[in-house]
C-alpha cells in the first residue's frame, strides 16, 4: 500500500476546498434538495436516491461532502413510504439531472456540463439509480450499499457499459438486503467492487430515521467517512477526469479500510474435520 494512497484517502475524507451552497429542488418542481460548490461553471453532477423509509436529509453529510469537492449534488426527496416505487424514483433522478443541466443555479454563477453526470444511489436508491441508467448514457454510477428492487438491477446490469462503483458492507455481504454480489457479476461494464471494513449497509444513515423502529442499526460513523472518500475519489476519477484520483476507479488498488471483492471467485470448500478415530486409522496406513 502505497503512501500516496493513504495520503489521498485521508484528504477526501475531510472536506473539499469549496464553501458550500444549499438550494430547494421544489423551485423547479421536483421535491428534494441541491447542493452545489460556491461557483463553478461546466461542473460535474449527481443525482443521488436515497433508501428505505428515509430521505435527502437522512443524506446531507454525504451531499454537502461531495459538494466541498466540486461537485453539484442534486436529491430528489419522493418515495419514502413503506412500498416506494423504484421506478418512480429512477424517474425522479432523472429529473434532477435535467434540472441540473438545464437550470443555471445560484445567482448564475453555477452551471452543469451536460457530459460529466453521475447517479449515484444507497439502498434501494442504488436500483432505482441502474435502473436510470438504462434510460440516459451518463458518466458513472455508484451503487452504496445496493438493495433488491423491482425491477432487478442485476437483470439490467449486462447491457450497461457505464463505470461503475460497488460499496458493500463487510459484515453484510451474503445478506437478502443486499444485492452488491448479483449487480457487480452482471455488470457489463468496466466496475470497482469493493467491501468497507466491520461496515453495514445503514450505516452511512444520518440523524433520525423511521427504521429505527424496524431496528435498523445505527449511524456508523467510520463507514461514513470511508464511503465519502472513497466516492468522492471515483467520482473525481471517473465523472471530472482528474487523474489525481485514479486509484479510486482502479479495481486493483489497494485503499485502506476495505477490500476488493471478485463477484465472480468461488469460495474454497474447506477439508472436513477429521475425528480422532479416522485419524489414527489414517496414521496405520
Amino acid at each position: 500500500m502505497s503512501a500516496s494512497v493513504k495520503s489521498l484517502l485521508s484528504t477526501l475524507t475531510s472536506r473539499g476546498p469549496h464553501r458550500v451552497l444549499r438550494g430547494n429542488l421544489a423551485i423547479a418542481g421536483q421535491p428534494g434538495v441541491v447542493f452545489t460548490p460556491e461557483s463553478g461553471l461546466n461542473l460535474p453532477a449527481v443525482a443521488f436516491g436515497h433508501g428505505w423509509l428515509t430521505g435527502a436529509a437522512n443524506y446531507r453529510g454525504l451531499l454537502e461532502h461531495l459538494a466541498s469537492w466540486g461537485i453539484v449534488v442534486a436529491a430528489p426527496d419522493t418515495e419514502r413510504g413503506p412500498i416506494p416505487s423504484h421506478l418512480g424514483l429512477a424517474t425522479d433522478l432523472l429529473t434532477t439531472l435535467d434540472i441540473c443541466t438545464g437550470v443555471r443555479l445560484g445567482d448564475g454563477a453555477i452551471s452543469v456540463h451536460p457530459d460529466r453526470l453521475a447517479l449515484v444511489g444507497h439502498g434501494m436508491g442504488a436500483g432505482a439509480a441502474v435502473i436510470a441508467a438504462t434510460q440516459r448514457q451518463v458518466a458513472a454510477v455508484a451503487a452504496l450499499f445496493p438493495a433488491p428492487t423491482a425491477p432487478s438491477a442485476e437483470t439490467l446490469a449486462p447491457d450497461l457499459d457505464t463505470p461503475a462503483l460497488i460499496l458493500a458492507g463487510a459484515t453484510d455481504l451474503a445478506s437478502v438486503s443486499s444485492n452488491a454480489i448479483p449487480l457487480a457479476t452482471a455488470w457489463g461494464g468496466p466496475s470497482v467492487f469493493r467491501a468497507i471494513d466491520s461496515a453495514s449497509h445503514n450505516g452511512i444513515i444520518e440523524g433520525r430515521r423511521v427504521l429505527a423502529a424496524v431496528g435498523a442499526g445505527k449511524h456508523e460513523s467510520k463507514t461514513a467517512r470511508t464511503t465519502r472518500a472513497l466516492l468522492a475519489g471515483y467520482l473525481l476519477a471517473t465523472v471530472t477526469g482528474d487523474k489525481t484520483y485514479r486509484l479510486f476507479a482502479d479495481p486493483a488498488a489497494d485503499i485502506p479500510h476495505t477490500v476488493v471483492i471478485d463477484p465472480e471467485a468461488k469460495e474454497e470448500t474447506p477439508a472436513p474435520k477429521l475425528k480422532i478415530g479416522q485419524l489414527a486409522g489414517l496414521l496405520r496406513r
